[in-house]
C-alpha cells in the first residue's frame, strides 16, 4: 500500500478485518470491510458481485488477490468489471489431492502472477504449467526503521523475556509462525528433546504465533512436549506486539518449514534485527539465507538443514550455540547487511509499478 500511495496511486484494501486495519490507513489505503475469507459458493458470488461494483464505481484500474479465498470472489469480480486480475504467491499451499490443486489454483489464473521468491516460481510452473512471462518474482520489502536493534531498548527486550518467563543469561530459540503442521513446530519439539538428551542447559525455545491452544495440532504439540519431558524449556507465548524486541531477545531464529513456505518475512525481519537464522531447506531459499556450503563460512547468515529432520536441527543448534559471542554477532551483522541490500522498499517498489503499468496498459484499448 505504501508503494502505492507514494507513487501517487489511490490504493483499496477489501478485507475481512483485524489488527492490521490501522497500518493499512496509515500507509494511505482505503480500507472496506467485507467477508472475503469464505469458501461458500453462494458468498464467493455475492463477493463478487459487491467487488465488481466497487471496481467500477471506484474506477479500478486492476484488483490484485493476496490469498486462495478472496481471489476466487477478485477473479470473476475482475472479469466482471473488465479489468486485469492479478495474484501474489507468498507460500507452496499443500497440493495432496485434485479439490485442492482446483481450489489452489485460482492463484495461477492470474493475467500476472507475483511469486515472492524463485522457490514459488518454479513450484508454480512445475505444478500449472504457467508460462513464466506471466510469473514475476517480487521479494517482499521489510520496514527497517522499524526493525533496527539499535531502536530496540534494553527495557523492551526484559519486558519480553520476562513474558516469556526467561531470565539471566538463558539463550533463546525463537520459532515465529502461526500454530500450522506444515510450519513444523513438531520438528523442533523433537529436536529440543535431543538438545535436553545431549545434556544441553540454559536454553528455552520460544513459540511466538497464533492459535494457541486453539487447535487440533496445537493439542498435538501439548501432548508431544510432555510426552518428551521438555515443558521446563518450551514456551507457547503467543503472538507479541513488539516483534523487533522479540527478535533482539532471541539467540537464534528457526524455520522448520516441511512444506515450501517461499519468502518468509520473519526470517528477513529477524536477519534486519541482527540474529542468526536456522531454516529447513524448504522455509528459505539462498535467496534469503545465505549457508554453507553454497557460501563460504565467513559470508553466511545462518544455517540450512533438511525438512523434517529434527536430529540435523539439534545438529545445527548445537553448532551455532558453540560459537564465540563475537562470531554469532558477526552472523547476525552479514543478516542485516544483506536483508538492507534486497529486501529494501524499493527493490519492490520499482518492479511492482512497473507490473501493474504493464498489465493495466495491455487491456487498454
Amino acid at each position: 500500500m505504501r508503494i502505492l500511495a507514494s507513487a501517487g496511486h489511490r490504493p483499496i484494501v477489501v478485507a475481512s478485518g483485524g489488527r492490521m486495519v490501522d497500518d493499512v490507513i496509515a500507509a494511505g489505503a482505503t480500507f472496506i470491510a467485507m467477508k472475503v475469507d469464505t469458501t461458500n459458493p453462494v458468498k464467493i458470488v455475492r463477493n463478487a458481485l459487491a467487488l465488481a461494483r466497487i471496481a467500477r464505481e471506484q474506477r479500478c484500474d486492476l484488483i490484485h488477490a493476496h490469498a486462495r479465498a478472496p481471489a476466487w470472489s477478485a477473479y470473476y469480480a475482475a472479469k466482471r468489471a473488465g479489468i486485469p486480475f492479478l495474484t501474489s504467491w507468498y507460500k507452496g499451499f499443500r497440493d495432496q489431492n485434485l479439490f485442492k490443486h482446483l481450489y489452489n489454483g485460482v492463484m495461477a489464473r492470474g493475467d500476472s502472477v507475483i511469486a515472492i521468491s524463485d522457490q514459488i516460481a518454479e513450484l508454480v510452473v512445475e505444478r500449472y504449467k504457467t508460462p513464466w512471462e506471466r510469473i514475476a518474482v517480487i521479494p517482499a520489502s521489510i520496514d527497517f526503521e522499524r526493525f533496527d536493534p539499535a531502536r530496540v531498548s534494553q527495557e523492551r527486550v526484559a519486558a519480553v523475556r520476562s513474558s516469556w518467563g526467561v531470565y539471566g543469561d538463558t539463550k533463546i530459540i525463537l520459532v515465529v509462525g502461526r500454530m500450522l503442521r506444515r510450519k513444523g513446530h513438531h520438528v523442533v519439539v523433537d529436536a529440543v528433546r535431543r538438545l535436553n538428551d545431549m545434556g544441553l542447559k540454559d536454553f528455552m525455545c520460544v513459540f511466538v504465533g497464533e492459535d494457541q491452544g486453539k487447535s487440533r495440532y496445537s493439542g498435538e504439540l501439548w501432548d508431544l512436549v510432555l510426552g518428551t519431558s521438555t515443558t521446563e524449556v518450551i514456551r507457547m507465548a503467543g503472538p507479541t506486539d513488539d516483534m523487533p524486541a522479540a527478535f533482539a531477545a532471541a539467540t537464534v531464529v528457526v524455520n522448520a518449514a516441511i512444506q515450501p513456505e517461499g519468502l518468509q518475512r520473519a526470517i528477513i525481519e529477524a536477519e534486519a534485527m541482527a540474529k542468526p537464522v536456522v531454516v529447513s531447506d524448504l522455509g528459505a531459499g539462498p535467496d534469503a539465507v545465505l549457508a554453507p556450503p553454497a557460501v563460504a563460512e565467513d559470508r553466511m547468515t545462518g544455517l540450512r538443514f533438511s525438512a523434517g529432520d529434527s536430529v540435523a536441527l539439534a545438529t545445527a543448534l548445537v553448532r551455532l550455540f558453540s560459537l564465540p559471542p563475537a562470531a554469532r554477532a558477526a552472523m547476525g551483522a552479514r543478516g542485516r547487511a544483506w536483508a538492507l541490500a534486497n529486501f529494501n522498499t524499493e527493490a519492490a517498489a520499482e518492479p511492482t509499478l512497473r507490473l501493474y503499468e504493464q498489465v493495466t496498459t495491455r487491456r487498454r484499448p
